[in-house]
């Protein structure tokens, strides 16, 4: 009775799953697809839980034990992640979610781990062998890539980390984790069991997700972190088939088909294969492109708050830049009394703008924005010649013209948002300081371009002033 009470836990389970994911593709249901997907998750847990107390006699003098365990590792683990969910900062948002696939990906290789060591996996096959060393590689480089990428956007690794032949390095780490992982599975079909090499299997596949993470630049982290989140989702996966559970094995599929589409969609944004994403280091670029002319002219907040009041459309382009300010909010309290004022406004976003996918859509929803007028790339791009002032927060490489005709620059090819079309641009910068791939900026030099320095909510405090002064 309790086998069925489980499988059908585990249906349930992925019903919850599946229609959670649903919810999530639109920004009006995205919430309430979140909690569904919750709710599939505890009940995958209780349904864990209900196994523990039906297994075999042999492993019934362990479980009061095992369920100890089980009840600590639980109690941690949502002790720390509601205390870090609660504290985290809109700005830190990507270094928690690089963060938590780290820790996907560890618990996959730690499950493979177990059975490797202990011999289970063994002695269920080729095939739960294959699947368990499969999903251990795959784990261990999620969890070590994911801990560079959450070090490289918190801050605590700068720049890139290149080796001298570091893909030559990268392929004898990758081929030697695979032959050890052979090695595993055919020596324990034999029932031999070499701690040794499963543990130098390990330690092969983390060093291999250290390197295959350190030469990339920040430019390029959105799609190192959906990478990786596909990565967690299929060893998650493969260690679902190991453990027979239904639950794991359908979580792992979906996050890590999702994952695969996203980092598609990522690197088709950027205009760039995954394989050149990983292999060729294009963030952290020292080439500039060449030289450019022009100069860079400064406008005060004021002025460019007065521009956009008596302007008929204006278009917002927000960036990193606006999520470090902390500006958000600020800035849709100017764009409602521009709205007041009968001016049509609408927010631009790029696919990699900010250090995560979506990190703008999360960002301007904790603000209040309403969802219509907001804009993919793909939909608004055609409305900038026709837009009286565009206003960059804080965004760089995704208005950089330069991708359109400098074939010298490393961002050449990459799909971005006309801003230079639009009669008059405003750049809300800090500083004159280049993009995360390192690659001078055209549009500030720009004729119709002029910069308005100073921190994001500063000047929005100011533009909202000013306008609230014509009033």
């Amino acid at each position: 009775m309790s086998q069925f009470i489980i499988e059908a836990v585990y249906f349930l389970t992925a019903l919850l799953f599946i229609y959670g994911l649903k919810r999530m593709a639109s920004p009006v249901t995205a919430r309430s697809g979140i909690l569904i997907a919750g709710i599939g998750m505890v009940l995958a847990v209780l349904a864990a839980f209900l196994y523990g107390f039906d297994v075999r006699e042999a492993a019934q003098e362990h479980l009061t034990m095992n369920v100890a365990l089980v009840l600590i590792a639980l109690g941690l683990g949502l002790g720390w992640a509601w205390y870090s969910g609660k504290k985290v900062a809109m700005t830190d948002m990507p270094q928690m979610v690089a963060l938590y696939n780290g820790m996907g990906g560890g618990a996959a290789a730690a499950i493979a781990a177990t059975e490797l060591f202990s011999g289970n996996a063994q002695s269920h096959g080729v095939v739960v062998s294959i699947l368990a060393v499969l999903g251990g590689l795959i784990g261990a480089v999620a969890l070590s890539g994911s801990l560079i990428a959450w070090a490289k956007l918190d801050g605590r690794m700068n720049g890139v980390i290149r080796l001298p032949a570091q893909q030559l390095i990268n392929a004898v780490l990758f081929l030697g984790s695979l032959a050890l992982g052979a090695y595993i599975v055919v020596t324990g079909l034999n029932g031999v069991i070499s701690f040794p090499m499963i543990a130098l299997f390990f330690i092969l596949a983390l060093v291999l997700g250290v390197l295959l993470t350190t030469p990339i630049g920040g430019a390029d982290m959105p799609v190192v972190i959906s990478l990786y989140n596909a990565f967690t989702g299929l060893a998650v996966a493969f260690e679902g088939f190991v453990l027979q559970n239904p639950a794991m094995i359908i979580a792992g599929t979906v996050v890590g088909s999702a994952g695969t589409l996203l980092t598609l969609m990522m690197a088709k944004a950027m205009n760039r294969p995954v394989s050149n994403v990983i292999f060729s280091q294009f963030g952290g670029s020292d080439d500039d492109g060449g030289e450019i002319e022009g100069s860079m002219k400064s406008a005060d907040a004021s002025d460019a708050a007065i521009a956009m009041y008596y302007a008929s459309k204006v278009i917002i382009v927000p960036g990193y830049g606006l999520a470090v300010a902390q500006a958000q909010h600020k800035l849709y309290e100017f764009v409602k009394l521009l709205q007041k004022q009968g001016v049509d406004v609408a927010f631009a976003i790029h696919p990699v703008a900010g250090r995560m996918p979506g990190h703008m859509n999360v960002l301007l929803a904790e603000a209040g924005v309403p969802y219509d007028i907001i804009h993919d790339l793909e939909d608004i791009n055609e409305d900038f010649p026709q837009a009286d002032v565009a206003i960059v927060l804080g965004a760089n490489d995704v208005v950089n013209p330069a991708a359109r005709h400098r074939k010298s620059s490393p961002i050449y090819g990459m799909p971005i948002l006309n801003v230079d079309m639009a009669r008059q641009a405003y750049v809300v910068k800090r500083g004159q300081g280049k993009g995360y791939s390192g690659v001078e900026n055209e549009l500030f030099f720009a004729e119709n371009t002029s910069m308005v320095y100073g921190d994001a909510q500063k000047v929005m405090v100011q533009m909202i002033e000013a306008v609230k002064s014509l009033g």
